[in-house]
């Protein structure tokens, strides 16, 4: 049989924040590729309702309910996993909040770092000896075209971003000598719910399409795609790096 290096089989993921949008299109991506995957949400009847779907389609999918500021549940997430499937190869923190816009509410600013880089710190701290343990694992962490630029709307969320780029160089240096690769991804702006808003703003999109070289708009596919590339084996000496996913947008001063 021909080498595959795209190819996820015997591979065991987890994918936080995993129900919807980038998230879900990730879950079912690595699934296609080969993968047994467990999804988490906070949401049980989301998480019951993607796990269905997902195993309907012939993937060998699980569901376990996590609030991932909740540290039992991560552990919860993460031995589950382990009980269920034996072990654990890959790991993808996507689960995020964006905060109120515009705002240094204090309050605010302590619920976005939370749920978007410290629970990210517990959960990889959890996973990675299990990962290590497999003996080739990948670690991607979901980061942002915020952490890229200034923006004067998304404060909290851009710093927490910016955070998770800088953590996955860390893991990188500390787990690569174990044999796991550790990336975070930043995608632009995605075709998503949660970016309808936006994409229903005219002036916004004339300006946001000038500035992005390709003059699109990213598809969850476009970042599932990456994620597959980063767990798998096409990506074997890649690790500490943060790839944007955004038609170019970090590159263009719009002109």
């Amino acid at each position: 049989m021909a080498f595959d290096p795209l190819c996820l089989s015997g591979r065991t993921a987890i994918v936080t924040g995993s129900t919807q949008g980038i998230g879900l299109g990730v879950a079912q991506a690595l699934a296609q590729a080969g993968a047994r995957v467990m999804i988490s949400s906070e949401d049980p009847q989301a998480l019951v309702a993607a796990a269905s779907s997902l195993a309907q389609a012939g993937h060998d999918v699980h569901g376990i309910a996590c609030d991932v500021t909740d540290a039992a549940a991560l552990a919860t997430l993460v031995e589950g996993t382990v009980d269920r499937f034996g072990g654990l190869d890959i790991l993808v923190c996507n689960a995020g909040i964006t905060g109120e816009a515009g705002s240094w509410d204090l309050g605010d600013f302590d619920r976005v770092m939370a749920v978007n880089l410290r629970s990210i710190v517990a959960l990889t701290a959890l996973a990675l000896p299990h990962i290590a343990a497999s003996g080739d694992g990948s670690v991607i962490l979901m980061s942002s075209l915020a952490a890229l630029r200034g923006n004067g709307a998304i404060n909290a969320y851009a710093l927490a971003k910016a955070g998770v780029a800088q953590l996955a160089r860390n893991l990188a240096v500390q787990w690569g000598p174990k044999s796991v690769r550790v990336n975070a991804l930043a995608p632009g702006l995605i075709a998503t719910p949660l970016s309808e808003p936006l994409m229903a703003d005219e002036s916004f999109m004339a300006r946001r399409l000038q500035m992005t070289p390709l003059r699109r708009v990213g598809s969850v596919e476009d970042v599932a795609a990456a994620c597959v590339f980063l767990a798998s084996p096409a990506s074997g000496f890649i690790t500490g790096q943060q790839i944007a996913i955004d038609g170019g947008t970090s590159i263009t001063d719009g002109s």
